[in-house]
């Protein structure tokens, strides 16, 4: 199976209206428009094929670059393919979970993701936060620092409301990650949540919201779900 087959199989699914909104929602070209549920079928056929993703990540077509994040060996990323493959996820689904996805199943996640969060770049530092509200989702807690964790709580809470939209929306999404998956780190991110107060930033043209943080981590504490982890980062 070749990169060339599957990115002709992949603009014969192309959906003109799925185009629409996934450029609505930060896509570009170029793109085929694939429904999430189509790629998720050739995912299941392909399983994991390390260097056909790295082709089609490197094809620079959307659709064919979220295809490479769920069938490429996480593992197997060295720290220059992860940068690499940020510097390539200019926004949309990309920064916001392929590559944090993968970054948290790689050896280097943890690493990068101190490393993005203070990059000027826009793209880049939301894929850091996104990145760090991965592994906290999924690692187990005695992987995780602590006190590092605490310190970025409290960065966020100086930082969110002069960071750029997208970088804002992942800090917010990193603190309802600790509050919901770190059980030692619920009440403090409870109360950095509740100190930070609504988050604003323009979703664009589409339906997008933010969500409070105070209330999503109430919620799962309602429901008897603090600290429970995901099973892995990608779905």
């Amino acid at each position: 199976m070749t990169a060339s087959t599957i990115l002709k199989e992949l603009e014969s699914l192309g959906n003109e209206r799925a185009k629409k909104t996934l450029m609505r929602h930060g896509a570009r070209e170029p793109l085929f428009g694939v429904k999430v549920s189509d790629l998720q079928t050739i995912r299941k056929r392909i399983k994991i094929d390390h260097d056909l993703a790295l082709e089609l990540y490197d094809s620079g077509n959307y659709d064919a670059m979220y295809l490479a994040g769920l069938i490429a060996d996480d593992a197997r990323m060295t720290k220059a393919q992860l940068r690499k493959w940020t510097r390539g996820a200019y926004g949309g689904s990309l920064s916001g979970a392929t590559v944090p996805w993968v970054a948290t199943g790689s050896p280097h996640g943890w690493d990068l993701a101190l490393e993005w969060i203070d990059s000027p770049k826009e793209h880049v530092a939301s894929i850091g936060w996104s990145t760090l509200a991965s592994i906290v989702s999924v690692w187990p807690d005695e992987e995780l620092s602590m006190p590092a964790l605490r310190k970025l709580l409290q960065r966020t809470k100086m930082e969110i409301h002069k960071a750029p939209d997208d970088v804002r929306y992942a800090m917010n999404g990193f603190v309802i990650a600790v509050g919901s998956c770190v059980a030692p780190l619920s009440e403090t991110a409870l109360k950095t949540a509740q100190a930070i107060g609504e988050v604003y930033l323009d979703h664009g043209e589409t339906s997008c919201q933010t969500p409070f943080a105070p209330d999503y981590i109430r919620k799962v504490e309602t429901m008897g779900r603090i600290g429970r982890k995901k099973k892995k980062a990608k779905c």
